[in-house]
């Protein structure tokens, strides 16, 4: 394959994952602690979309622990949503790894 070809191949791949981290933006994941007391929505780009908290978990003598539940609910939707960027990229790089995707 001539260099020309190469150029033309890599430049199809470059859109076809800038489509797909178009269409990331549009899905969505969700992860919850506290057995779903806090509920944390992000996008696959990686973007925090809604964070929901029980009435009940809100409690002024033990903030630390409010806190660690929305910790950790955005620790597993980042996680997750990370995970949707990877399988979502990988259908289009074959697995490939290209610097400056995060994969």
């Amino acid at each position: 394959m001539d260099l020309s070809g190469m150029m033309k191949q890599a430049q199809k791949m470059q859109e076809k994952i800038a489509g797909v981290q178009e269409e990331l933006a549009g899905k969505t994941v969700e992860a919850s602690s506290g057995a779903g007391m806090v509920t944390v929505t992000a996008n696959g780009r990686q973007e925090i979309v809604s964070i929901r908290i029980a009435p009940e978990v809100v409690d002024p003598a033990d903030v630390d622990m409010l806190q660690d539940l929305v910790t950790a609910a955005v620790n597993e939707a980042l996680r997750s949503s990370r995970n949707l960027m990877q399988e979502e990229l990988s259908k289009i790089t074959g697995g490939l790894r290209i610097p400056g995707l995060n994969l």
